[in-house]
């Protein structure tokens, strides 16, 4: 192997260790977000309100495609994934609403 070779290896290496790190950071953060979901639907369900609060989605859209348009994300890319995020929330407070 040449050292140019083993060099690429090495940075690929730390490529690879820094995507695990902050794989396993979504993880967490999502797990706590769900965490606070999981109240928001029994607070919602003790309290006969909908699952879905459309204009608070459109709000947390709105500011996530800000937010990826600053840090150099694609927007759209963003508003997919919280769209993901909050059908899974409401798919959640609709069960604990039963």
């Amino acid at each position: 192997m040449t050292d140019a070779t083993s060099r690429a290896a090495e940075i690929l290496a730390e490529h690879r260790d820094s995507i695990d790190r902050l794989d396993a950071i979504l993880i967490y953060t999502l797990a706590e977000r769900f965490s606070h979901t999981q109240s928001v639907g029994r607070l919602k369900a003790e309290h006969d309100l909908p699952p879905a609060d459309p204009s608070r989605e459109a709000a947390q859209v709105a500011r996530l495609e800000r937010m990826a348009q600053e840090a150099g994300l694609d927007p759209e890319f963003a508003r997919k994934f919280l769209r993901f995020i909050i059908d899974e929330v409401i798919r959640h407070h609709e069960k604990i609403k039963g």
